[in-house]
This record gives structure tokens, sequence and C-alpha cells, in this order.
């Protein structure tokens, strides 16, 4: 056998074994995603449910045309539903609506984790300075005041990830929706709390989509 065939022959041999390395990774990979797939499928995670339970009022400005001026401070609870599963908060931002226009700026929950079964409690502050609104949401929101009611939704935007044992998962967009009666003047249903703050005790459950 010449040297050259030699060659060529040892070629061939380091190409099968690279060959049968990437397809063992490939088969490894592959049962390890099953894997994970038959456990998330067995555990059926579900999602965190929120409830907002008050909001008190420290600001409610609308004096000045299309120009809105707000602060609340918010008490959200989140309860994670599954006894096998923790969840990663990692990114929670929480801001207010009126007619699908933001009012307030976005206030940021510090990264937490929730055990199996856990409760948190958040109570961050919301606030929005002389914010530019549509004009029409302008004339809507002042009926709304002269009518004594006015809704508001409580928006929380974020990202969780799942722990499995000592799997992680990747992160998954997280949008809560909260909806926030303020009833205003005769027929207000809240609790003066201090100067020009009123509180309103709403124990409503929130939408929740991941």
């Amino acid at each position: 056998m010449s040297s050259k065939d030699c060659g060529n022959h040892g070629h061939k041999m380091r190409r099968k074994r690279i060959r049968r390395c990437c397809a063992g990774l490939l088969i490894f990979n592959f049962i390890l995603l099953v894997t994970i797939l038959i456990i998330w499928a067995i555990l059926q995670p579900s999602k965190p449910r929120f409830i907002l339970q008050d909001v008190t009022v420290y600001n409610f400005n609308n004096t000045v045309p299309n120009v809105f001026s707000s602060s609340f401070q918010v008490t959200i609870s989140s309860r994670n539903p599954n006894d096998k599963l923790g969840i990663y908060y990692d990114k929670l931002d929480v801001y207010a609506t009126y007619r699908a226009q933001q009012i307030t700026f976005s206030t940021l929950i510090p990264p937490t984790y929730q055990g199996h079964k856990d409760v948190n409690i958040w109570s961050p502050f919301i606030y929005g300075t002389d914010v530019p609104i549509a004009p029409y949401n302008s004339i809507a929101l002042g009926q709304d005041q002269a009518a004594g009611t006015v809704l508001l939704l409580i928006k929380i935007d974020g990202r969780v990830r799942w722990k499995i044992g000592t799997f992680i998962t990747g992160k998954y967009h997280l949008y809560v929706r909260c909806p926030a009666f303020i009833t205003l003047g005769a027929k207000t249903t809240g609790i003066v709390v201090g100067e020009n703050a009123v509180k309103y005790q709403l124990v409503q459950r929130c939408k929740v989509s991941v």
C-alpha cells in the first residue's frame, strides 16, 4: 500500500469519527429535548395569578386641557399556583393607562423568584406629570369625572422564566391587565388616608397572558 493510500485512509477515518460524534450529539440533544417536553407536559404549568388589591390616589388632575397629571400607589399580589414549578420574574414594568393611552411612567419592580405556591406582594408608586393626552381622551376623561367614575387599567409588562428542578426555561413575555374603577365626588367609595390621598379597596382579579 502506498503512503498516499494510507493518507486517504486516515482522512476517511477522521471524517467518520467526526460524523459519529455529530450524530451522537444530535441524538443526545434530541433525547434531552423530548425528555424536557415530556416533563413539561406532565407538570402542566399554570400561569401566575395576579390580583389588584387596592389603589391609593394622591393626584388626579385634568384641569389643563389635553394634559393629565396623576400619582398612584397600587398594591398587587401574585400567586404561583404550581406545586412543582418556580417562577423567576426578571423584569416587571408597572404603569397606568386610560382608554388605551399610557398616562403614567413605568415603574420597575426588582427581579425576584417565586417558589411553589408562594405569594408575592408589591406596592409600587406610579405617576405621570403633565402627560400629554389625546384631545378626545381629555374630553372623555372630563365626562367620566363629571359622571363620578373613571376606569383605568393598571398594566404589568415583563419577562418570566420557569424553574423545573434544576432546569430553567428561556424567557417568556408576561402581560397583566388589571381594571381599576376610581369613583369620584359624591359617589366615591374610597377611604381618606392622608392629605389629598384616597385609598380604594378593589380586590380585582387581573387578566394574565404568557
